[in-house]
C-alpha cells in the first residue's frame, strides 16, 4: 500500500517528466541557457547564484531545470491551481511566480 506522500511524489515526478518532454518539442537547448555566454539563467532563481551551464544547454536530466520544475509544481499545488499540460504555459507564468 502506498503512502499519501509517496503518491504525491509520483504525481510530481510524472508532471516533471511531462514538462521535460513538452519542452523538448519546443527547444533543442534549454530555454534558460545563454549560448553566447554559456550562463544558466535559471541558476539565479533556483540556487541563488550565477554560473555557467556545465551541460552545454542540455536540459534533460539537468538538476537545475528539474529543481525549477519542482518549484513550479509546488507553486501550482500551494495555490490549488490546475497544473499546466504544456511547457509553454509554465514559461508564460514563471515570470510572475519567481
Amino acid at each position: 500500500m502506498s503512502h499519501p506522500g509517496e503518491e504525491q511524489d509520483n504525481v510530481k515526478a510524472k508532471w516533471i517528466e511531462k514538462m521535460v518532454k513538452s519542452a523538448k518539442r519546443y527547444h533543442k537547448l534549454c530555454p534558460y541557457y545563454d549560448k553566447r555566454t554559456g550562463q544558466c539563467l535559471l541558476m539565479v532563481t533556483v540556487e541563488g547564484r550565477t554560473g555557467k551551464c556545465d551541460r552545454e544547454g542540455r536540459f534533460d536530466g539537468c538538476p537545475v531545470f528539474t529543481k525549477f520544475l519542482e518549484k513550479m509544481y509546488e507553486y501550482y499545488r500551494s495555490r490549488k491551481k490546475v497544473l499546466p499540460n504544456d511547457f509553454q504555459d509554465v514559461v508564460q507564468q514563471a515570470y510572475f511566480v519567481l
